[in-house]
C-alpha cells in the first residue's frame, strides 16, 4: 500500500510512477490512499474534476464516493463510470479505479479535541487559504478579481466593421511533460472599434518546442491576415536583440513591432486593467473565453501570467505610448479610494482639463474615452477631457472652447 500525504505538494510525474511500483506477491491487492487539501493550480484538481462543482468549487455531494475508471491511451487519461465500457471503447486499455471522499475538520474530531484553538487558527488565515483548508473549495485562486473581473466586459458576437487590431504575444519555448509545469506560448487579439472602445477578439496558447512556437506564430499570422499588426517583447540582452530578429524575419510581410519589456507585469498590465473596469472592453464569444477569463482573473497570483503578457502586449502596442493616462488615472482613483477607505486625506491630483465643444450630431451619445472615463455629451455639447483625450477628439471634428468666448 502506499500512502500520499498532501498529494498536491507531489508531481505528476511523481504519483503515476509511484503508481508502477505498487505491486505485491503475497497475494494482498495493493492500492493507494492519498490525502489532499485544495489547491486549483494543480494537477490534482484536474483529476478529480469530475467530483467538483466546476462553478462553486466545492465538492459535489452526491458523488462523494461514487468509483470512477481510468486508462492512460496513449498521453491522456481516458474517464468511464465502468471498466467495461473503457475496455469497450480502447479495446487494449488496463484501467484503474478511483473514487474522491471529500471531508471537513468537522469530519475529523481529533486535531479539534487535542487543541481546541485549531479551528480558529484556521478562521485566522487570509479569505483564499480558508476557503481552501477550511472550506474545500478547489476552484477559488489568490486576489481573484483585483486586476481584472469578467463582470467589467460584455461578450459580443460580432467584430464592428472598421476596428483595427494587433496581435500581442508572450514567448516560452518548453514542451509540457509529466515532470514539468512550463510556461505557455500566448497570443492575444485585440482592436481597437470605431467607436474608441476595445475588442478582445482571439486568443490562443500553447507549450511547445522553440520550432513548434515558431511553427505557431507564422500560421497564426497567416490566419489572421496581413491587416493585423504583431508585437513581439524582446528580452534583455543581445540575445534577446537576436531573437527578435529571427522571430521578424520568420514573419516577413507582416507588420512586426519588437520593444523591450518595461516595467513590471502589474504595471504594464494597468492600462488595460483600466480600460476594462471603465466598460471599455468587449469580448468575443468563443471557446476560448473561459480560460482567458480565469487566467486574468488570478492574476498576479496564479502560477502563470502568459495569458495577462500577452493581454498587455497587444494591448499597450495597440494604444500606444499617448495612453499612459489610462494608468495614471487608475491609480489615481486606486489612492483616492485608499484615503477614503483609511478614513485620512490622500490628495490625488486630477489631471489638467481641456475644454471641448462636440459636433452638433453627439448631443446625448456616449463617449469611452481613451484614458479609461466614460463621458455622456450633455446637450450643451460640452464636456472636460484630458489632453490626451483632447488630441483625439479634436481630430475627430471636436473644437477646442476659448475660455472668453463660451460656446453658445
Amino acid at each position: 500500500m502506499l500512502l500520499f500525504d498532501e498529494l498536491t505538494h507531489f508531481s505528476r510525474a511523481q504519483f503515476f510512477y509511484l503508481l508502477s511500483r505498487n505491486r505485491s506477491t503475497c497475494g494482498i491487492k495493493p492500492y493507494i490512499r492519498a490525502t489532499t487539501n485544495p489547491d486549483a493550480e494543480s494537477w490534482v484538481a484536474e483529476f478529480i474534476s469530475w467530483w467538483i462543482n466546476q462553478d462553486t468549487g466545492y465538492p459535489i455531494a452526491e458523488r462523494s464516493g461514487a468509483v470512477r475508471w481510468f486508462a492512460r491511451v496513449g498521453d491522456v487519461l481516458q474517464w468511464a463510470d465502468s471498466k467495461e465500457e473503457l475496455r469497450e471503447r480502447f479495446l487494449e486499455c488496463e484501467p484503474k479505479s478511483v473514487t474522491f471522499i471529500p471531508a471537513k475538520l468537522e469530519d475529523n474530531t481529533i486535531p479539534v479535541n487535542a487543541d481546541p484553538g485549531y479551528r480558529a487558527n484556521l478562521m485566522a488565515l487570509p479569505l483564499v487559504e480558508r476557503e481552501r483548508l477550511l472550506g474545500g473549495n478547489w476552484k477559488i485562486r489568490p486576489s481573484s478579481g483585483m486586476y481584472f473581473r469578467r463582470s467589467w466586459t460584455q461578450l459580443v458576437d460580432a467584430v464592428p466593421i472598421g476596428t483595427s487590431f494587433v496581435r500581442g504575444w508572450d514567448l516560452a519555448a518548453t514542451r509540457k511533460t509529466e515532470a514539468n509545469d512550463p510556461d505557455w506560448t500566448a497570443g492575444c487579439k485585440i482592436g481597437r472599434m470605431p467607436d474608441g472602445r476595445f475588442i478582445v477578439a482571439d486568443h490562443r496558447r500553447m507549450r511547445g518546442t522553440p520550432q513548434e512556437v515558431e511553427k505557431e506564430l507564422r500560421f497564426t499570422a497567416e490566419a489572421d491576415g496581413r491587416e493585423v499588426r504583431i508585437s513581439l517583447p524582446q528580452d534583455p540582452g543581445q540575445a534577446g536583440k537576436a531573437q527578435a530578429q529571427a522571430l521578424t524575419r520568420l514573419l516577413e510581410g507582416f507588420t512586426v513591432r519588437t520593444a523591450p519589456v518595461t516595467g513590471d507585469k502589474v504595471t504594464r498590465f494597468g492600462p488595460f486593467s483600466a480600460q476594462a473596469e471603465a466598460g471599455n472592453v468587449v469580448v468575443l464569444r468563443a471557446a476560448w473565453n473561459e480560460d482567458w477569463f480565469s487566467q486574468l482573473e488570478g492574476f498576479p497570483e496564479s502560477a502563470h501570467d502568459d495569458d495577462a503578457d500577452a493581454t498587455s502586449e497587444a494591448f499597450n502596442s495597440l494604444a500606444g505610448p499617448g495612453d499612459n493616462t489610462a494608468i495614471i488615472e487608475f491609480y489615481r482613483r486606486e489612492v483616492a479610494a485608499l484615503g477614503q477607505s483609511a478614513g485620512c486625506l490622500i490628495e490625488a491630483k486630477a489631471l489638467p482639463m481641456t475644454k471641448l465643444l462636440a459636433p452638433a450630431d453627439a448631443a446625448g451619445s456616449t463617449l469611452y474615452l481613451k484614458s479609461g472615463r466614460r463621458e455622456n455629451v450633455p446637450e450643451s455639447r460640452e464636456i472636460e477631457a484630458t489632453e490626451d483625450d483632447a488630441k483625439s477628439l479634436l481630430s475627430a471634428g471636436w473644437s477646442r472652447i476659448d475660455e472668453a468666448a463660451p460656446a453658445a
